[in-house]
C-alpha cells in the first residue's frame, strides 16, 4: 500500500547516513538537504553524532518518532532495524536502497520476506529493496543524480531498475523533459510498478495530476492490475509509454501447437499494453522521445507540414513520417503564393516548406501563421531550425516558442544545433519548451504514438454461446487433447462455424460417411499431433476406391486411432489459436495460415476477452491484410466473419478456462464464410 508517510513525510531518517557522499547513505542525505526538505531530518550512524550538519543517532532505538526511513545499511542488519522502527518509532514508510536480498540468493530472499512481513504487520509501505529510492516534490529520496526539474505537470516515472531510471532521466533532462515523481521499485518486495500505477490512477485529477506516465518494467507480475489502471488513466486523459525488457527467449518453449510455439510471454505483454493503449518503446531514447511528444498537444490528424531551412534533415524527416503512414500533403493555391512572396527568392512552400539557410525569424513566423490559419490540409508542424554558427538565432527560437504557446495545431521543434546554438537552445528550454535534437528519432516516435490504439472499451457480451453445453463437455473430458467428437460439439456450442465431418474406425464406415458428406473429401488421421508431417492428410479423395485405399494406408501410421473425413472446401487458409499464459490468462493469435504462420510468423495477438472492434484491429494489423481485402482480382475474405471467429473463440475461452492450447488451423475464408476445417484442443485442468 502507498501511504501519506511515503509520499509526504513530516520526518525522515537516513539509516546508515554518512559524510561520504560517494556512498548511497551519504549521497541520499545530501540530496534531501539540497532539496530543502521541510520536515525533520535525522540520521543513524554508529560512529557519528552529527553528519552533514544533521543530528545523528548511534542506535535506531534512540530515534524520535519518524514517518519515513531511508535505509542504506547491509542487508543482514535491515530486519532488526526495521522491526524497531515499525514497532517502536511509528515508522510507516520504508525505502531500502541496500542490495543483497532476493536478487542475490536464497538467504537474501528470506531476509526480504521477513522485512515485508514486519512492514505489512503495521500497514506500512515499502519501496525496494535494491533501488535508487523515491523522488518527488516533497523530498529527494534518491542517492543518484541528476535531480531533474520537478513540476506537477512533468512526468511520473516508475522503474523496475534504478540504473535505468538514472539513464532515462539523463536522456530526458538535457532536452527539457521535466518530472513530477520518480519511483525506483527495485525488487518490488511489497510495492511494484503495477501498484504505483494503481495509486496514480485512483488519485488522478485531470489538469492537476501529471498527464504523462513512463514505465520501465522488467517483469509483469500483476497483468490485470496493469491493464485495468493503465486503461483507466488513459481514458481519463493521461498518456502512458512503457519499456518492457527481457522480450527474447532462448527459443520458443517446446509446444505441440502453432499457438504454443508462437505465444511467448512477450507477445502477451505486447497484447496487454496495446489493449491498455500504452505506447510500447524499445529503448531509453525512444521512451524519452515519446514522453516529450506526450508533453505537446495531441496530434489530431495525420497531415504534417515540414518547415525547414535545411534540405537534408527535411528529406530524412519526410521519409520517416511517410514510411510510418503519416502524410506530407502538397501545399498550393493563392494562400501558398501569398506566403511565397514573403520569403526570399528560391524558397519553396510546396511542403516541405524550405525558406533557405538565410531565412529569418520573421519569415518563420509568417510560415507558422500560414500553416495554422490558411492551410486546412495541415494538422501539425515540424520546425527544423539549426545554426551554422555564423549568427545567434535567439530571435527565431523566441518566435517559435511564442507560436507554440498560441497555435492550436501541434508544433514539434527540431533544434539540432546543440553545439553551435547551445545558448539559444538553453534559452528555449528555460522557457518551458522541449527540444527534439534528431528529426528521424522524433518522427519514428510520433508514428508509434499515432499508431498505438486507444484503450479497448469494455466488452459487452453479445456472442450467444451455449455456456451450459460448453461446461458439460469440459467437465466430462480429461486433461490432454480432446477427441474429435468432443471438439466438434465444443465448436458448435461456441457458435464457431465448422466443416461437416465424421470420424470413422472401419473401411465400411469410411465409405458410407464419404458418400454422405459428398465427394471430393479430405481424409485426416486422428491421433498424431502434426498430421501433415507423417503423411496423415490426403486431399481431394474422389471415389470409393480411393477412400478404401487411403483408409488402409493411414491406419498404419503410428499413433493413429481413427480417420476424420471432411468435405473438400476451398478458400484462403486462415489461422486462429489460443494459449493460456501464466498470470495473463488466454492469448488469442490470428493470421493467415500456411506459409504466413509457418515461415513469416505473421500473427497478431489479443488478450481475452476480445470484442469485435479489437478483433478487427488485430486483423487489420496483419502484414498480409491486403490479401484479406482481396488483391489482383482475388476474392476478398469476409473480415466480419473472420473477426466473429475470434470473438466466438474468446467467449469459449472465458467459459472454459481449462483450455490450455487450441488451434483452429486452418480455417478457410471466402467472401461469404469463414469455416474451421481442423481444430485441436488441449485441456489442462487445475
Amino acid at each position: 500500500m502507498i501511504n501519506t508517510q511515503l509520499l509526504n513525510p513530516k520526518s525522515i531518517v537516513v539509516i546508515g547516513g554518512s559524510n561520504n557522499i560517494h556512498k548511497p547513505g551519504g549521497k541520499v542525505l545530501k540530496n534531501i538537504i539540497a532539496g530543502n526538505f521541510a520536515g525533520n531530518l535525522y540520521v543513524t550512524n554508529p560512529k557519528e553524532d552529527k553528519i552533514q550538519g544533521v543530528k545523528s543517532f548511534r542506535d535506531a532505538s534512540k530515534l524520535p518518532q519518524v514517518d519515513l526511513a531511508i535505509i542504506a545499511i547491509a542487508a543482514r542488519f535491515c530486519p532488526q532495524t526495521i522491526d524497531i522502527l515499525a514497532h517502536q518509532k511509528g515508522t510507516r514508510a520504508f525505502i531500502i536502497l541496500s542490495a543483497g536480498f532476493s536478487e542475490e540468493n536464497e538467504e537474501g530472499a528470506k531476509l526480504e520476506a521477513q522485512i515485508v512481513e514486519t512492514i505489512n504487520s503495521v500497514n506500512g509501505s515499502l519501496i525496494g529493496p535494491n533501488g535508487i529510492g523515491v523522488l518527488n516534490q516533497n523530498y529527494s529520496g534518491v542517492f543518484t543524480t541528476p535531480i531533474p526539474k520537478l513540476d506537477s505537470q512533468g512526468v511520473d516515472f516508475i522503474s523496475g531498475s534504478g540504473a535505468t531510471a538514472v539513464f532515462i532521466m539523463e536522456s530526458g533532462v538535457p532536452n527539457g523533459l521535466t518530472f513530477s515523481s520518480v519511483y525506483s521499485v527495485g525488487n518490488s518486495a511489497q510495492i511494484g510498478v503495477e501498484d504505483i500505477l494503481k495509486y496514480l490512477d485512483e488519485t488522478y485529477e485531470h489538469g492537476i495530476s501529471s498527464p504523462v506516465k513512463l514505465l520501465y518494467i522488467e517483469s509483469v507480475n500483476k497483468p490485470q492490475m496493469l491493464l485495468k489502471h493503465a486503461s483507466s488513466l488513459i481514458k481519463k486523459g493521461c498518456r502512458i509509454a512503457a519499456i518492457k525488457s527481457g522480450n527474447s527467449e532462448a527459443g520458443s518453449r517446446a509446444a505441440s501447437s502453432h499457438t504454443g510455439a508462437l505465444a511467448s510471454s512477450d507477445i502477451a505483454v505486447d497484447a496487454l499494453l496495446r489493449k491498455a493503449g500504452v505506447v510500447r518503446c524499445a529503448g531509453r531514447d525512444e521512451l524519452v522521445t515519446v514522453a516529450s511528444i506526450f508533453m505537446h498537444k495531441e496530434l489530431k490528424g495525420k497531415n504534417i507540414a515540414i518547415i525547414t531551412h535545411a534540405g537534408g534533415p527535411a528529406v530524412m524527416l519526410t521519409d520517416a513520417l511517410s514510411d510510418g503512414g503519416l502524410e506530407i500533403p502538397h501545399i498550393e493555391g493563392d494562400k501558398a503564393n501569398q506566403l511565397l512572396e514573403k520569403l526570399y527568392p528560391g524558397s519553396s512552400v510546396s511542403n516541405p516548406i524550405d525558406f533557405l539557410a538565410t531565412g529569418s525569424a520573421e519569415q518563420l513566423g509568417h510560415i507558422i501563421d500560414a500553416c495554422e490559419n490558411d492551410f486546412d490540409n495541415i494538422d501539425a508542424m515540424f520546425v527544423i531550425f539549426g545554426s551554422p554558427g555564423l549568427v545567434p538565432v535567439f530571435d527565431a527560437y523566441e518566435v517559435l516558442s511564442k507560436k507554440m504557446a498560441i497555435c492550436k495545431k501541434t508544433i514539434y521543434p527540431i533544434l539540432p544545433s546543440i553545439v553551435n546554438a547551445e545558448k539559444e537552445v538553453e534559452s528555449f528550454l528555460a522557457s518551458g519548451r522541449i527540444n527534439f535534437p534528431d528529426e528521424v528519432t522524433c518522427a519514428n516516435a510520433l508514428v508509434k504514438v499515432y499508431s498505438t490504439p486507444k484503450p479497448v472499451a469494455e466488452i459487452e457480451e453479445s456472442t450467444p454461446i451455449d455456456k451450459i453445453k460448453i461446461r458439460s463437455i469440459i467437465d466430462r473430458c480429461s486433461n490432454g487433447y480432446m477427441n474429435p467428437t468432443d471438439v466438434q460439439e465444443l465448436l458448435d456450442a461456441a457458435r464457431i462455424d465448422r466443416a461437416g465431418e465424421s470420424v470413422v474406425t472401419t473401411k465400411e464406415e469410411a465409405i458410407i460417411e464419404a458418400e454422405n458428406l459428398g465427394y471430393p473429401i479430405v481424409m485426416k488421421v486422428v491421433g498424431p499431433v502434426h498430421k501433415s508431417d507423417v503423411g496423415g492428410v490426403m486431399l481431394n479423395v474422389k471415389n470409393t476406391d480411393a477412400v478404401r485405399k487411403e483408409f488402409e494406408r493411414m491406419m498404419q501410421i503410428k499413433d493413429t486411432t481413427a480417420i476424420l473425413l471432411q468435405p473438400m472446401l476451398s478458400g484462403t487458409e486462415l489461422f486462429v489459436g489460443a494459449k493460456r499464459e501464466d498470470k495473463f490468462g488466454h492469448i488469442i493469435l490470428c493470421g493467415l495460415g500456411g506459409i504466413f504462420i509457418e515461415v513469416m510468423k505473421d500473427t497478431q495477438a489479443g488478450i481475452v476477452p476480445v470484442g469485435m472492434n479489437e478483433a478487427h484491429s488485430m486483423i487489420q494489423k496483419l502484414r498480409s491484410y491486403k490479401i484479406i481485402q482481396g488483391v489482383r482480382g482475388q476474392e476478398p475474405i469476409s473480415e466480419d466473419k473472420f473477426a466473429k471467429s475470434i470473438v466466438c473463440l474468446s467467449a469459449l475461452l472465458s467459459a472454459a478456462p481449462e483450455i490450455f492450447e487450441m488451434d483452429l488451423n486452418p480455417l478457410l475464408g471466402s467472401a461469404n464464410r469463414v469455416v474451421a476445417v481442423d481444430a485441436r484442443i488441449r485441456l489442462e485442468k487445475n
